[in-house]
This record gives C-alpha cells, structure tokens and sequence, in this order.
C-alpha cells in the first residue's frame, strides 16, 4: 500500500503536492487548536461548576459534624454517603460506579450519566460525632454545558475545515504564481535558438539562479555542438585520406595488372590499412574519453609504467634514444590504460621530432606528480602551444606519421582526471610537455 501510494504522490504535479500538503498541515493544526480550545472551555466550565458545589457541600458537611441528622442535610442536590457510596440519607441508590465513588472520596470531581442527563458530582468528607466519615455529594446539572461544548466543538471543526480550505486554494493560486516565471522560462529556452541565452531577471532570487544555470548549460550545449561539429568535419577529412589512397591503388592495380608492381601496391596499401586502424583507434579512444566512460581511478605507479614505455620505444626503429629520471616512487591516481595510452602517446611525439634523445622525468610534487618529456627538436613556437592539445593539428603537415590526434587525446584523458597538461620549451630549444596528475 505504501508503494502504491508513493507512486500516486509522485505522478501529482508540484503544484497538486505542494497545495495537499500546506492544507493538510493547516488542517491538522487547526483541528487541534480546536480540541485545544473545547478542552480549555470544559476546563472553565467545570471549574466554575465546582466553586459552587463545593460551597454547597461545605456547609452540609458542617452541619453533619455538628450533629444535624444525613436525613435533615439531604436534598435534591445534597447527598450523604459512607466511604462504600451507599446512602445514609434515606435516599435512593445513587447512579455512581466504585471506581467514580472512590474518585469522589480522593477530592476530585466526576461526571456521569448519559448525554441528556449529565451531572458533575463533587464529595467533601464529614466525621459525624459517632466517628465514622461521610461523604457529602453536590450533584449538579451540566447539560446546557454539555450542549454548549458540542455546539463549539461543531463550530470549530466546522471553521478548521473552511480554513483549511481557504488555505489550500491560496497555497494553489499562490504555487500558480510563482511557478508561472518558472514556466514561461521552459518555454523561452526550448525555443532559443543557438547561440541566444535567457534574459537574467533582475532580482537576486531562486528564479536569477536558475536562468544563470540554465544558460550556463546552453554555453555547454553550444560548445559541445560546435565541438562535434568541427571533429566531425576533421574526422571525415582525415579519413577521407588513407580511404582515397588505397581506393586508387587498388583500382590502378586491377585496370593495370602488373606483377613486378604487386609487392609494392601491396605494401602500400598495407601501410595506408595501418594509418587508417590507427586514425580509428585515436578517434574512438577519443570518444570515450569526451563520454567520461572511464573506469574508477586506483593508483598507477608511474615510473614503472614510464620505464617500460621508454624501454618500447627505445628499440623499436633505432631513433633517437630515451632517457628516464625517477628519483622516487610515484603512483598516480587513474587508470593502468590511460596512464599507458598518455605516456606512449608523450613519447611518440617526441621521438617523432627529437634529432637525438629525449628526456622523461617523474617527479613528485605534493599533491601531483609531474611528467615532463622533453626533446631537442625544433620545439613549439610560442602561439601554438595551446593549439597543440585540439585535435587534427599537427604544426609540420609534412612530418612523417600522425593524424594529430596524440596530444589532444593525453590532454583528454588528464583533464579527465583533474590533471592539467601544458606545453613550452626545454633549456636545449625543443618542445617540453608536462603533465601534472594528482598522487595516488
């Protein structure tokens, strides 16, 4: 029932909710400022009933203490009893329980009888001159009390109800308009057009928030659309490419078969297969670094992952050799693939532009630790040093291998992790990157 019924209040809208719940609150209150009020209403009627009841029996049980007979003291609104509740009067029974007759006897006052006979009964003790204790009962009437209480207590549910309501319609047409501003800026944002923001209302308020936020959200929106846009135009060029190459080489070996030419064709084609699967791979690696889907961060020891990476590239073609300082232990905190796919991805571009060694360092720094890959190539000229980390750039279009997809993805992947990444110049003139992740 509980499920069903949490279902129900979650398909109402803020309004309907909002308004339930401010006339139910002011319902409860006010029915219990009614039971408050009949109480202290019953409270001063009795009250005022027993000054003289109690009067009246003062002066009876005087009486009996000195001698007059029960019978003589008894009236219609004067009883005399034993400590039991059997009268001594003469008179009939009384209509009172052992528990209301001891009531009477401990000095506190009882109520009986139906509705349309009510009576307030109030005792005071009397030791007769034989010894033994009376006890002389006023019984008064208090219906028109009675009927009184229930006419207000009538009157005051009545008004908590018609209250409540009152409440209720003005929590509805007060939510109305205040959600009104709400939903004339969901209309305006839904039509605006690119690149157009909210109107910022003027009073510093939950509303100014909110379209501060939302055109916040737009900008990312924007940026995000253009970013998609211009990697779609550069994906498209960069594949366009390799797919042309070896489209033309395998339409001029079958117009032209030749067999002295097959190998070459072949080989050629190969190499074009490999930059394409390789472009892919940056693309897609890429793609998941801009969707966030990485895996939870644990810590990575950099050196070790350095160290291999420069033992990879140290003998793979002969080229320029690699030289690693790590004068301590590093543990980054990220994942094993990206810390490798940054640190390959570091070294590549430098051997791809270093004339003969390039230098990795790994040094802790506090809170981070900083990667620092240098070469002594012909460096980075000044204004590109940030271009560098956009994708499909690459500063010399006539150096050998690379789509200009590396850096942007080391970039991708560090910022993804809270790192930063910079680039400027070694002591030597070459190209310096840095990298900075936070310590595991």
């Amino acid at each position: 029932m509980s499920a069903r019924l949490r279902a129900w209040w979650a398909a109402r809208t803020l309004r309907t909710r909002v308004t339930l719940v401010v006339g139910g609150v002011a319902l409860v209150t006010l029915l219990l400022l009614s039971r408050l009020g009949v109480g202290l209403l019953t409270v001063t009627l009795l009250g005022a009933a027993d000054v003289e009841l109690r009067a009246e029996a003062t002066v009876a049980a005087g009486q009996l203490v000195a001698g007059t007979p029960p019978a003589a003291v008894a009236t219609p609104t004067l009883r005399v009893l034993d400590t039991a509740g059997t009268p001594v009067d003469g008179g009939p029974p009384v209509s009172l329980s052992p528990g209301e007759v001891k009531q009477l006897a401990a000095g506190s006052g009882v109520v009986a009888g139906p509705f349309g006979e009510l009576r307030r009964y109030l005792a005071v003790p009397a030791v007769v001159p034989a010894g033994s204790t009376r006890l002389v009962v006023a019984v008064g009437d208090i219906v028109g009390g009675a009927v009184l209480l229930a006419r207000a207590a009538g009157a005051f549910v009545l008004g908590a109800l018609v209250v409540s309501a009152i409440v209720a319609a003005a929590a509805w047409l007060g939510t109305r308009a205040v959600l009104r501003p709400v939903e004339r800026m969901r209309l305006a944002a839904g039509a605006l057009p690119p690149g157009e923001r909210l109107p910022v209302p003027p009073a510093d308020d939950e509303l100014r928030a909110l379209a501060e936020e939302i055109n916040r959200l737009l900008a990312r929106r924007d940026d995000a659309v253009a970013r998609l846009q211009a990697f779609t135009g550069d994906a498209a060029h960069e594949l366009r490419s390799p797919v042309a190459a070896i489209r033309a080489q395998a339409e001029v070996a079958v117009a032209h078969p030749d067999p002295a030419l097959a190998e070459e064709t072949l080989r050629s084609v190969a190499g074009e297969a490999e930059r394409l699967t390789d472009l892919l791979a940056g693309l897609l690696a890429l793609a998941r670094a801009d969707a966030g889907t990485r895996p939870d961060p644990r810590p990575v020891d950099l050196v070790v992952v350095t160290r291999a990476a420069a033992g990879r590239s140290s003998g793979a073609d002969g080229g320029p050799a690699v030289q690693v300082v790590a004068p301590a232990p590093a543990s980054v905190a990220a994942g094993p693939a990206e810390v490798e796919l940054v640190v390959d991805n570091l070294l590549a571009n430098a051997r791809r532009y270093a004339r003969s060694v390039v230098r990795v360092a790994v040094l802790p720094a506090g809170r981070w630790v900083r990667l620092v890959v240098e070469d002594d190539g012909p460096g980075i000229p000044a204004p590109d040093r940030e271009r560098v980390f956009d994708r499909f750039v690459r500063l010399d279009p006539q150096a050998d291998g690379g789509a200009g997809l590396g850096l942007a993805l080391v970039a991708a992947l560090v910022r993804g992790r809270g790192g930063t990444v910079v680039a400027g110049e070694a002591a030597d003139g070459g190209a310096r990157l840095e990298v900075r992740w936070p310590v595991a």
